[in-house]
């Protein structure tokens, strides 16, 4: 007596309808990524100009930071001489240098997190 179909031929069954959910659900997560992607690939086109000009002034501002230090060693060798006003200069800008690396350096360290960030990871990951 119930040997037929007790649903309508319209309906799917469960297992086709979660099948199609999956499907959508991956079509969805697909357009989404492609518009991520469209929106990042149209900014860094914005941008694109922007850092083209940062880099064109930064090597601008290399070569008059050259020119000033170049200026420099020479008003020091009319003083103490050639050889000396340009190691003057020189040791003046190594040192300044030899600072600015060894702060960068610390303060990328942060980048590990701190002694009290740390703490907290290692206590939750005792508890957890």
């Amino acid at each position: 007596m119930l040997d037929g179909p007790t649903s309508s031929p319209g309906e799917s069954s469960i297992g086709e309808l979660f099948g199609k959910l999956a499907e959508d659900g991956k079509a969805y997560l697909r357009a989404e990524a492609n518009l991520y992607r469209t929106v990042a690939m149209r900014r860094v086109g914005l941008a694109r100009n922007g850092a083209i000009a940062l880099a064109a002034a930064f090597l601008l501002l290399n070569a008059a930071l050259i020119a000033l230090l170049v200026g420099f060693a020479m008003q020091l060798a009319k003083l103490v001489g050639p050889a000396l006003g340009g190691l003057i200069v020189f040791a003046v800008v190594a040192v300044l240098g030899f600072v600015l690396v060894r702060y960068g350096a610390a303060k990328l360290g942060a980048l590990g997190g701190d002694e009290e960030e740390r703490a907290a990871l290692a206590g939750g990951e005792k508890t957890g």
